[in-house]
């Protein structure tokens, strides 16, 4: 069983931490969250079986810890199956009153990822890998999606390799080994399920009014893109939780405001942290040079890259064309965008999908130019050869968030080098990927035809699965972040044998070769990968960074003020 932290037993209770962001929470039901920043309202509400320790230390980091589960299981059955047993004391925040976390919640919470109205991104590490859950969902892509529709399907149908056989008892059967299974279910999709959900659309109005919380806090006020409040759970018994504290009485979050705003309030004492704002590059110089420890870089694995809309038929359907996006893939000054984030404290020239940290990162390039500054002669012969000597003109969204903006305008001086023309259409942060992006429509009705889009795996530890298959493999089933369903058949058998490796050494090379065969596609074009650069105030203590959240954990600083 995991022990407390030590750093616990030094912390105090009381207060109101005061977070600062620009954007809106995505989603706040634990089955459809994705991105990285909301990941820290999950820490806070929503506990699963497998989670991690906040530390400053990265190995603590991101070994996986028993959260609901009284221990990390190994697996039996030549490494088919994993039981998990339950802790005592953890409890709903139910509507009638604390009510026992029970096994059968676990099998309901993965039951509504495949939803047919709203599921989860995530559904591509579960559905063939957990024995009838294929089934299962296939059944469950057929009901009408409405209320009573799904509800029904979920109550009376099962999936085959998940057991309950008692309340505090969870077993699932995997139909291949699968070393990294422990880490899938750290994810939020994996989150248990309380019966009162089913009577709400996922993440809808009316599940947001109504929620329930595992966590030490749960949701009190929700204001879209103005406000969001928590408030201590009054079930949450911290007997049952070796990871999180819950020091602080409230967690309040505000929107809208810009980065210089944010750390001017922080560094006035007027607020604690930040949310989706991240310490602008001018910034940085300073703060190093004065010792500001409370200027904090987390290495998480991110990567930003192009994605290139291989379904769009602007420009002639030039980007059909392998040529043309290897032409995209020379012309970008990767180099530029390093400096105009703040140099390599921050980021360095990314040439592949998978980053530093990951098993099967290695130093390769398929593309490459003298100190990454690009290659815009070589990128208009690609263009010439490819039928496109006067160049093209392609769309290219991007977020109006942080520094995002200048990146854009950076990556459309590179292209225009080139000769290729780009138009920049800004989104807001809020919309960018849980409606603009993610709306398939979008993609096909050429939208746009280049996106900026940044990735940090899934969880912690050996995750290149998780980069990987969400973004790279295609099986018939859309998932939410392969834009275009890109697939390669040989990059998949790879993928399955570094899945199944023995060894560690064995999984990085195949997950290297997975990494060369993708990227001799280019469905993409890398440029950085990146740290995430955070801020804190002097009040607040205990600042340890949550892996999967890239900040420091909501749930275990404390206020000394």
């Amino acid at each position: 069983m995991a022990g407390a932290m030590p750093a616990l037993a030094q912390g105090q209770d009381g207060g109101v931490l005061r977070i600062l962001g620009s954007g809106d929470l995505g989603r706040l039901d634990p089955m459809t969250v994705a991105t990285v920043i909301d990941n820290n309202f999950v820490r806070a509400t929503a506990r699963t079986l497998i989670s991690y320790e906040s530390s400053m230390d990265e190995d603590a980091r991101i070994a996986p810890k028993a959260d609901l589960a009284t221990e990390v299981p190994e697996p039996s059955n030549d490494g088919l199956t994993y039981t998990f047993t339950l802790r005592d004391g953890i409890t709903w925040d139910a509507p009638d009153g604390a009510r026992p976390i029970v096994a059968e919640d676990f099998e309901r919470g993965l039951k509504r990822t495949c939803n047919p109205l709203l599921g989860t991104p995530f559904l591509t590490y579960y559905v063939s890998l957990i024995e009838g859950m294929d089934t299962f969902c296939d059944g469950f892509a057929e009901v009408e999606p409405t209320v009573g529709a799904m509800k029904d399907y979920i109550q009376n149908n099962d999936i085959s390799g998940i057991e309950t056989p008692d309340e505090d008892t969870v077993v699932f059967n995997l139909t291949e080994e699968a070393g990294d299974f422990i880490y899938m279910l750290s994810l939020s999709a994996a989150a248990p399920a309380p019966v009162e959900v089913l009577d709400y659309l996922p993440d809808s109005p009316e599940y947001r009014e109504n929620f329930i919380s595992s966590g030490p806090y749960t949701l009190a006020e929700n204001i879209p893109d103005v406000q969001t409040r928590l408030v201590r759970n009054p079930s949450w018994n911290p007997d049952s939780d070796p990871l999180r504290a819950g020091y602080v009485d409230e967690i309040e979050l505000t929107f809208g405001l810009q980065a210089d705003a944010a750390i001017q309030q922080i560094q006035a004492g007027d607020a604690d942290m930040l949310y989706d704002i991240l310490v602008p590059p001018a910034l940085i110089p300073m703060l190093q040079a004065t010792g500001d420890d409370k200027l904090v870089a987390i290495s998480t694995g991110r990567t930003a890259f192009i994605f290139i809309n291989t379904k769009s038929s602007n420009a002639d359907g030039a980007l059909a064309d392998l040529r043309v996006r290897q032409a995209l893939n020379y012309a970008i000054n990767k180099a530029a965008v390093v400096q105009q984030l703040g140099g390599p404290f921050v980021a360095a020239p990314q040439n592949g999908i998978f980053g530093p940290g990951l098993l099967g990162y290695h130093d390769f390039d398929l593309y490459p130019s003298e100190d990454a500054k690009g290659d815009p002669e070589k990128a208009r012969e690609l263009l010439a050869e490819a039928g496109y000597p006067d160049g093209i003109s392609l769309k290219m969204p991007f977020r109006n968030l942080n520094n995002e903006s200048a990146i854009a305008q950076t990556l459309q001086a590179s292209f225009a080098e080139a000769g290729i023309e780009i138009e920049l259409i800004p989104v807001s942060a809020a919309d960018y990927y849980s409606k603009y992006m993610t709306n398939p429509q979008n993609t096909t009705d050429g939208a746009w035809d280049i996106a900026p889009v940044s990735w940090s795996p899934d969880w912690a530890g050996g995750a290149a699965r998780s980069v990987f298959q969400p973004q790279f493999s295609y099986d018939g089933r859309h998932q939410t972040y392969n834009y275009t369903d890109y697939n390669n058949d040989e990059a998949n058998a790879r993928a399955k044998e570094a899945i199944n490796a023995t060894s560690v050494e064995e999984a990085a090379r195949l997950w290297g070769e997975v990494d060369e065969i993708v990227m001799a596609d280019a469905p993409v074009a890398p440029f950085i990968s990146q740290n995430v650069v955070v801020y804190h105030s002097d009040a607040v203590e205990n600042f340890e960074p949550y892996a999967l959240g890239a900040n420091g954990d909501w749930t275990n600083v404390w206020l000394d003020r």
